[in-house]
């Protein structure tokens, strides 16, 4: 489930407000945003253990040595407690019975729950302040809203074509509100209610001019021709003009530094002769 954008640290620190400054020496990261935000963070070695998404994305990992963990969606406490942390920090999705095994465990728990940019960037201060590393966690948010901005900027006075963007394809759901501010910033207008199910014949209703699928836990391995005729969308603008993409998914679905690449791939996607093509972005014709 992804909740509302605030989050919650149970155990021995505050559950409102920031956590206080608390020193901790031995973490677990549940998703891989929260590794990642580590790494940027310079703070890797405070890990003890992540999932194996976090290593999928994030070859320091694998280099290290670390336990590999159950994520935030499939949590078991008795894992969590043979690792011996002194905090864990999980982020969206989440299960409920997932989030009950993780406070079973009776460890001091980061619970983040990020909708829009500006969680994210929130989220990366709680983090940078837990880890005494707020300078640093400043310098990783700033220069992720300079790319964000130079970005917008760029396709500010471009035409704004309609784009669907997919997070799962059954049931069809349309992806989360961060990803609807980054197409935007990338010069589209974003189709349908961002994180809410979706029927194909609805988003054929809405006749996109693009069509783009970031599936969870795919990479950008997405069947793009299977899904248009499956669906009966062949005579959309985007399958007519070949404008149906895949972007890997921790381009767009992981709330942390990496949404910058997404927005990069999301900008080449829906204004191709302004931004070249960038790793992690698939077309129907390749």
């Amino acid at each position: 489930m992804r909740g509302s954008s605030s989050w919650r640290v149970h155990g021995s620190c505050h559950t409102d407000g920031m956590p206080p400054v608390t020193r901790v020496s031995r973490i677990i990261s549940l998703q891989p945003s929260v590794t990642l935000t580590l790494q940027e963070l310079g703070k890797l070695d405070l890990l003890v253990a992540c999932t194996k998404y976090c290593a999928d994305i994030c070859p320091e990992v694998k280099e290290r040595g670390l336990t590999i963990v159950a994520d935030s969606w499939t949590a078991h406490a008795e894992q969590i407690r043979s690792v011996k942390p002194d905090f864990v920090i999980a982020s969206v999705p989440y299960q409920q019975a997932s989030l009950a095994e993780v406070l079973k465990a009776g460890v001091p728990f980061l619970a983040l729950s990020p909708k829009k940019l500006a969680d994210i960037y929130a989220d990366i201060a709680i983090i940078a302040r837990l880890v005494d590393a707020e300078k640093r966690g400043a310098h990783v948010i700033g220069c992720m809203q300079e790319q964000m901005e130079a970005v917008r900027e760029k396709t500010r006075s471009l035409p704004r074509p309609r784009v669907f963007c997919e997070e799962w394809g059954k049931p069809l759901i349309a992806s989360q509100p961060w990803v609807a501010e980054l197409v935007e910033a990338a010069g589209g207008e974003f189709v349908g209610v961002p994180g809410a199910q979706i029927e194909f014949a609805t988003v054929a209703r809405e006749d996109p001019d693009i069509l783009i699928a970031a599936w969870c836990g795919a990479g950008d391995r997405v069947p793009l021709e299977k899904i248009v005729q499956s669906r009966g969308w062949q005579n959309l603008p985007a399958a007519r003009t070949s404008r149906v993409y895949s972007i890997r998914d921790e381009f767009l679905n992981t709330p942390a530094t990496t949404l910058v690449r997404g927005l990069h791939a999301l900008a080449a996607a829906i204004h191709p002769e302004h931004f070249p093509q960038p790793e992690g972005l698939r077309c129907i014709r390749d």
